[in-house]
Protein backbone atom coordinates (compact mmCIF):
# COMPACT_ATOMS: atom_id res chain seq x y z
CA UNK A 1 0.00 0.00 0.00
CA UNK A 2 1.24 3.49 -0.85
CA UNK A 3 0.59 6.79 0.89
CA UNK A 4 0.98 10.52 0.28
CA UNK A 5 2.04 12.54 3.29
CA UNK A 6 2.49 16.24 3.91
CA UNK A 7 5.40 17.57 5.96
CA UNK A 8 3.39 17.39 9.19
CA UNK A 9 2.29 13.83 8.50
CA UNK A 10 5.83 12.69 7.73
CA UNK A 11 7.17 14.28 10.90
CA UNK A 12 4.40 12.71 12.97
CA UNK A 13 5.21 9.31 11.45
CA UNK A 14 8.89 9.67 12.29
CA UNK A 15 8.14 10.73 15.84
CA UNK A 16 5.92 7.70 16.35
CA UNK A 17 8.48 5.36 14.81
CA UNK A 18 11.19 6.72 17.10
CA UNK A 19 9.23 5.50 20.12
CA UNK A 20 9.69 1.89 19.04
CA UNK A 21 12.82 2.08 16.90
CA UNK A 22 16.12 3.89 16.85
CA UNK A 23 16.21 5.70 13.51
CA UNK A 24 19.58 5.89 11.75
CA UNK A 25 19.61 8.18 8.74
CA UNK A 26 21.79 10.48 6.62
CA UNK A 27 22.09 13.86 8.31
CA UNK A 28 23.52 17.12 6.95
CA UNK A 29 26.35 18.18 9.25
CA UNK A 30 26.96 21.86 8.57
CA UNK A 31 30.57 22.97 8.79
CA UNK A 32 31.80 19.47 9.67
CA UNK A 33 33.26 18.57 6.27
CA UNK A 34 36.86 17.77 5.40
CA UNK A 35 37.67 21.38 4.58
CA UNK A 36 36.99 24.70 6.29
CA UNK A 37 33.32 25.77 6.18
CA UNK A 38 32.23 22.75 4.17
CA UNK A 39 29.34 20.43 4.98
CA UNK A 40 29.20 16.66 5.08
CA UNK A 41 26.34 14.16 5.00
CA UNK A 42 26.90 11.25 7.31
CA UNK A 43 24.74 8.86 9.30
CA UNK A 44 23.44 9.61 12.77
CA UNK A 45 20.46 8.82 14.96
CA UNK A 46 17.41 11.04 14.44
CA UNK A 47 14.04 11.62 16.08
CA UNK A 48 12.49 14.16 13.68
CA UNK A 49 11.80 14.14 9.95
CA UNK A 50 13.57 17.48 9.47
CA UNK A 51 16.85 15.87 10.50
CA UNK A 52 16.80 13.32 7.67
CA UNK A 53 18.68 14.34 4.51
CA UNK A 54 16.68 13.01 1.57
CA UNK A 55 18.15 15.13 -1.23
CA UNK A 56 21.92 14.68 -1.06
CA UNK A 57 23.82 11.41 -1.25
CA UNK A 58 25.60 10.63 1.99
CA UNK A 59 29.37 11.04 1.92
CA UNK A 60 29.79 8.02 4.16
CA UNK A 61 27.89 4.74 4.19
CA UNK A 62 25.35 3.36 6.63
CA UNK A 63 27.69 0.56 7.76
CA UNK A 64 28.97 2.38 10.84
CA UNK A 65 26.06 0.95 12.81
CA UNK A 66 26.69 -2.62 11.69
CA UNK A 67 30.48 -2.34 11.80
CA UNK A 68 31.53 0.64 13.93
CA UNK A 69 35.00 2.04 13.29
CA UNK A 70 35.84 0.98 16.83
CA UNK A 71 33.69 -1.47 18.76
CA UNK A 72 34.33 -3.15 22.09
CA UNK A 73 33.43 -6.82 21.65
CA UNK A 74 34.03 -8.07 25.18
CA UNK A 75 35.74 -7.33 28.48
CA UNK A 76 38.03 -9.78 30.22
CA UNK A 77 39.61 -10.42 33.58
CA UNK A 78 41.77 -13.31 34.76
CA UNK A 79 38.72 -15.51 35.35
CA UNK A 80 35.87 -14.02 33.36
CA UNK A 81 34.87 -12.78 29.89
CA UNK A 82 31.79 -10.57 29.48
CA UNK A 83 30.34 -9.53 26.16
CA UNK A 84 29.90 -5.77 25.75
CA UNK A 85 26.38 -4.41 26.20
CA UNK A 86 24.34 -3.47 23.13
CA UNK A 87 21.14 -1.43 23.12
CA UNK A 88 18.42 -4.02 22.30
CA UNK A 89 16.05 -1.48 20.74
CA UNK A 90 15.47 -2.30 17.04
CA UNK A 91 16.88 0.06 14.42
CA UNK A 92 15.54 1.37 11.11
CA UNK A 93 18.28 2.51 8.75
CA UNK A 94 17.30 4.89 5.93
CA UNK A 95 19.32 4.11 2.82
CA UNK A 96 19.25 4.14 -0.96
CA UNK A 97 18.96 1.16 -3.27
CA UNK A 98 22.71 0.77 -3.78
CA UNK A 99 23.20 0.57 -0.02
CA UNK A 100 20.51 -2.07 0.43
CA UNK A 101 22.46 -4.11 -2.12
CA UNK A 102 25.62 -3.30 -0.15
CA UNK A 103 24.02 -4.73 3.00
CA UNK A 104 23.64 -8.02 1.14
CA UNK A 105 27.41 -7.98 0.50
CA UNK A 106 28.13 -7.29 4.15
CA UNK A 107 25.85 -10.12 5.24
CA UNK A 108 27.64 -12.38 2.80
CA UNK A 109 31.04 -11.55 4.25
CA UNK A 110 30.15 -11.72 7.94
CA UNK A 111 27.47 -14.40 7.96
CA UNK A 112 28.15 -16.70 4.99
CA UNK A 113 31.87 -16.56 4.33
CA UNK A 114 33.08 -19.43 6.45
CA UNK A 115 32.09 -22.25 8.72
CA UNK A 116 30.47 -19.98 11.32
CA UNK A 117 28.60 -16.69 11.44
CA UNK A 118 30.23 -13.70 13.08
CA UNK A 119 28.25 -13.45 16.36
CA UNK A 120 29.09 -9.79 17.01
CA UNK A 121 27.89 -8.75 13.56
CA UNK A 122 24.88 -11.08 13.86
CA UNK A 123 23.62 -9.49 17.07
CA UNK A 124 23.66 -6.05 15.46
CA UNK A 125 22.18 -7.30 12.18
CA UNK A 126 19.27 -8.92 14.03
CA UNK A 127 18.22 -5.47 15.23
CA UNK A 128 18.25 -3.85 11.80
CA UNK A 129 15.42 -3.04 9.41
CA UNK A 130 15.67 -0.85 6.33
CA UNK A 131 13.73 2.11 4.94
CA UNK A 132 14.39 2.83 1.27
CA UNK A 133 15.14 6.39 0.14
CA UNK A 134 13.92 6.76 -3.43
CA UNK A 135 16.40 8.09 -6.03
CA UNK A 136 14.77 10.27 -8.67
CA UNK A 137 18.10 11.20 -10.28
CA UNK A 138 21.67 10.03 -10.48
CA UNK A 139 24.40 11.72 -8.46
CA UNK A 140 27.91 12.59 -9.66
CA UNK A 141 30.20 9.54 -9.85
CA UNK A 142 27.35 7.03 -9.35
CA UNK A 143 27.39 3.97 -11.60
CA UNK A 144 24.80 1.83 -9.82
CA UNK A 145 22.93 0.98 -13.03
CA UNK A 146 26.05 -0.65 -14.46
CA UNK A 147 26.44 -2.73 -11.27
CA UNK A 148 22.77 -3.73 -11.09
CA UNK A 149 22.16 -2.08 -7.72
CA UNK A 150 19.89 0.74 -8.92
CA UNK A 151 16.59 -1.05 -8.16
CA UNK A 152 15.33 -2.58 -4.92
CA UNK A 153 11.97 -4.32 -4.88
CA UNK A 154 11.96 -5.79 -1.40
CA UNK A 155 13.93 -5.97 1.81
CA UNK A 156 12.60 -2.72 3.30
CA UNK A 157 9.78 -1.80 5.69
CA UNK A 158 8.78 1.30 3.75
CA UNK A 159 10.15 3.75 1.22
CA UNK A 160 10.23 7.53 1.45
CA UNK A 161 10.88 10.24 -1.12
CA UNK A 162 9.75 13.74 -1.94
CA UNK A 163 6.58 14.19 -4.02
CA UNK A 164 5.89 17.82 -4.84
CA UNK A 165 5.46 19.71 -1.57
CA UNK A 166 5.08 16.48 0.38
CA UNK A 167 6.28 12.89 0.46
CA UNK A 168 5.23 9.51 -0.84
CA UNK A 169 5.83 6.10 0.67
CA UNK A 170 5.48 2.48 -0.36
CA UNK A 171 4.75 0.58 2.86
CA UNK A 172 5.72 -3.09 2.72
CA UNK A 173 5.33 -3.95 6.39
CA UNK A 174 1.75 -4.76 7.44
CA UNK A 175 2.47 -3.65 10.98
CA UNK A 176 3.11 -0.07 9.79
CA UNK A 177 0.03 0.31 7.58
CA UNK A 178 -2.10 1.78 10.34
CA UNK A 179 0.53 4.33 11.33
CA UNK A 180 1.05 5.59 7.79
CA UNK A 181 -2.68 5.59 7.02
CA UNK A 182 -3.34 7.73 10.11
CA UNK A 183 -0.81 10.35 9.02
CA UNK A 184 -1.41 10.26 5.26
CA UNK A 185 -3.21 12.79 3.10
CA UNK A 186 -4.32 10.03 0.74
CA UNK A 187 -3.57 6.54 -0.49
CA UNK A 188 -2.11 5.71 -3.89
CA UNK A 189 0.02 3.11 -5.59
CA UNK A 190 3.66 4.09 -5.09
CA UNK A 191 6.63 2.66 -6.94
CA UNK A 192 9.84 3.97 -5.33
CA UNK A 193 11.84 6.16 -7.68
CA UNK A 194 15.01 4.63 -9.01
CA UNK A 195 17.77 5.54 -11.40
CA UNK A 196 17.64 3.84 -14.79
CA UNK A 197 20.82 5.37 -16.19
CA UNK A 198 23.94 7.10 -14.86
CA UNK A 199 26.22 9.58 -16.58
CA UNK A 200 29.09 7.33 -15.49
CA UNK A 201 29.04 3.89 -17.05
CA UNK A 202 31.31 0.91 -16.47
CA UNK A 203 31.74 -2.49 -18.05
CA UNK A 204 32.86 -5.25 -15.74
CA UNK A 205 34.71 -7.89 -17.78
CA UNK A 206 33.06 -11.30 -17.77
CA UNK A 207 36.46 -12.97 -17.89
CA UNK A 208 39.60 -11.62 -16.25
CA UNK A 209 42.90 -13.31 -17.14
CA UNK A 210 44.18 -12.95 -13.61
CA UNK A 211 47.89 -13.73 -14.03
CA UNK A 212 48.24 -11.22 -16.88
CA UNK A 213 46.12 -8.53 -15.21
CA UNK A 214 48.22 -8.76 -12.05
CA UNK A 215 51.37 -8.03 -14.07
CA UNK A 216 49.71 -5.36 -16.25
CA UNK A 217 51.22 -1.89 -16.23
CA UNK A 218 47.85 -0.22 -15.63
CA UNK A 219 48.52 -0.34 -11.87
CA UNK A 220 51.84 1.52 -12.08
CA UNK A 221 50.35 5.04 -12.13
CA UNK A 222 48.83 4.50 -8.69
CA UNK A 223 52.27 4.05 -7.16
CA UNK A 224 52.57 7.83 -7.36
CA UNK A 225 48.96 9.04 -7.61
CA UNK A 226 47.54 7.14 -4.62
CA UNK A 227 48.66 8.41 -1.20
CA UNK A 228 47.32 5.33 0.64
CA UNK A 229 45.06 7.32 2.95
CA UNK A 230 42.35 4.63 2.96
CA UNK A 231 39.45 7.07 2.59
CA UNK A 232 38.00 5.01 -0.24
CA UNK A 233 37.75 1.98 2.05
CA UNK A 234 36.20 3.80 4.97
CA UNK A 235 33.57 5.49 2.78
CA UNK A 236 32.77 2.27 0.90
CA UNK A 237 29.58 0.45 1.96
CA UNK A 238 31.02 -2.97 1.09
CA UNK A 239 34.54 -2.82 2.58
CA UNK A 240 34.52 -5.09 5.63
CA UNK A 241 38.14 -5.45 6.74
CA UNK A 242 39.06 -5.00 10.39
CA UNK A 243 41.80 -5.63 12.90
CA UNK A 244 41.73 -6.50 16.59
CA UNK A 245 43.12 -4.45 19.46
CA UNK A 246 43.46 -5.53 23.07
CA UNK A 247 43.35 -2.68 25.58
CA UNK A 248 44.85 -3.58 28.95
CA UNK A 249 43.75 -1.85 32.14
CA UNK A 250 46.51 -3.39 34.29
CA UNK A 251 50.24 -3.79 33.87
CA UNK A 252 50.02 -7.57 33.97
CA UNK A 253 47.75 -7.60 30.89
CA UNK A 254 45.08 -9.74 32.53
CA UNK A 255 42.25 -7.18 32.69
CA UNK A 256 40.98 -5.19 29.72
CA UNK A 257 38.84 -5.24 26.60
CA UNK A 258 39.06 -6.46 23.03
CA UNK A 259 38.07 -4.07 20.27
CA UNK A 260 37.30 -4.60 16.61
CA UNK A 261 38.67 -1.65 14.64
CA UNK A 262 38.08 -0.82 11.00
CA UNK A 263 41.07 -1.46 8.71
CA UNK A 264 42.00 -0.59 5.14
CA UNK A 265 43.85 -2.61 2.53
CA UNK A 266 45.21 0.68 1.17
CA UNK A 267 47.10 1.83 4.27
CA UNK A 268 50.51 0.90 5.63
CA UNK A 269 50.54 -2.06 7.96
CA UNK A 270 47.51 -3.88 6.57
CA UNK A 271 49.51 -6.73 5.02
CA UNK A 272 52.48 -6.61 7.41
CA UNK A 273 53.46 -10.03 8.72
CA UNK A 274 55.82 -11.28 11.41
CA UNK A 275 59.33 -9.94 10.90
CA UNK A 276 58.07 -6.77 9.24
CA UNK A 277 57.49 -8.24 5.78
CA UNK A 278 54.76 -6.78 3.57
CA UNK A 279 52.97 -8.48 0.70
CA UNK A 280 51.99 -5.23 -0.99
CA UNK A 281 54.39 -2.36 -0.40
CA UNK A 282 53.58 -0.36 -3.53
CA UNK A 283 50.39 1.67 -3.64
CA UNK A 284 49.62 0.32 -7.09
CA UNK A 285 49.73 -3.21 -5.73
CA UNK A 286 47.25 -2.24 -3.04
CA UNK A 287 44.97 -0.64 -5.61
CA UNK A 288 45.14 -3.83 -7.66
CA UNK A 289 44.23 -5.92 -4.63
CA UNK A 290 41.22 -3.71 -3.81
CA UNK A 291 39.95 -3.49 -7.38
CA UNK A 292 40.19 -7.20 -8.11
CA UNK A 293 38.49 -8.03 -4.82
CA UNK A 294 35.54 -5.86 -5.84
CA UNK A 295 35.10 -7.22 -9.37
CA UNK A 296 36.84 -10.61 -9.44
CA UNK A 297 37.53 -12.43 -6.15
CA UNK A 298 34.14 -11.80 -4.56
CA UNK A 299 32.28 -12.74 -7.75
CA UNK A 300 34.31 -15.91 -8.16
CA UNK A 301 33.32 -16.99 -4.67
CA UNK A 302 29.71 -15.80 -4.45
CA UNK A 303 28.55 -15.24 -8.03
CA UNK A 304 28.07 -11.46 -8.04
CA UNK A 305 30.25 -8.36 -7.78
CA UNK A 306 31.11 -6.74 -4.48
CA UNK A 307 31.07 -3.15 -5.78
CA UNK A 308 27.59 -1.58 -5.95
CA UNK A 309 28.58 1.57 -7.87
CA UNK A 310 27.68 4.13 -5.20
CA UNK A 311 30.64 6.30 -6.25
CA UNK A 312 31.61 7.34 -2.73
CA UNK A 313 35.22 6.27 -3.30
CA UNK A 314 35.43 8.68 -6.24
CA UNK A 315 33.70 11.43 -4.24
CA UNK A 316 36.10 11.25 -1.31
CA UNK A 317 39.47 10.58 -2.95
CA UNK A 318 41.80 13.57 -2.40
CA UNK A 319 43.80 12.58 -5.49
CA UNK A 320 40.71 12.36 -7.76
CA UNK A 321 41.28 8.69 -8.53
CA UNK A 322 38.19 7.24 -10.17
CA UNK A 323 37.32 3.65 -9.35
CA UNK A 324 34.88 3.54 -12.25
CA UNK A 325 37.79 4.38 -14.56
CA UNK A 326 39.82 1.59 -12.99
CA UNK A 327 37.07 -0.93 -13.73
CA UNK A 328 36.93 0.22 -17.35
CA UNK A 329 40.72 0.05 -17.60
CA UNK A 330 40.65 -3.53 -16.34
CA UNK A 331 37.95 -4.32 -18.90
CA UNK A 332 40.03 -2.83 -21.72
CA UNK A 333 43.20 -4.61 -20.61
CA UNK A 334 41.38 -7.92 -20.22
CA UNK A 335 39.93 -7.58 -23.71
CA UNK A 336 43.33 -6.86 -25.21
CA UNK A 337 44.94 -9.82 -23.45
CA UNK A 338 42.21 -12.24 -24.48
CA UNK A 339 42.30 -10.98 -28.09
CA UNK A 340 46.07 -11.42 -28.23
CA UNK A 341 45.77 -14.94 -26.84
CA UNK A 342 43.10 -15.80 -29.41
CA UNK A 343 45.25 -14.49 -32.28
CA UNK A 344 48.22 -16.49 -31.03
CA UNK A 345 46.29 -19.76 -31.16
Amino acid sequence: MGYLLNAEGFDSTIRELSKKYRLYAPVLKKGEGRFLDTDVVRYDFVTEASQIELDAKSDYAFKEFLTPLSETLFYFTENQVREADLDPKPVIIFLRSCDIHAAKRMDQMYLANGSAKDPFYQRRRDLVHFALIGCDHSYPNCFCASMGSNVTQDGYLFSIERAGEGYQSDVKDDGLQELFAANAVSQKDVVPAHVSENDVKVTVPETIPLAEIIKNSLWDEYDSRCIACGRCNFACPTCTCFTMQDIYYTDNGKVGERRRVGASCMVDGYSTVAGGGQYRRKHGERMRFKALHKIYDFRKRFGYDMCVGCGRCDDICPEYISFSNIINKVNTAAGQILSAEKEAE
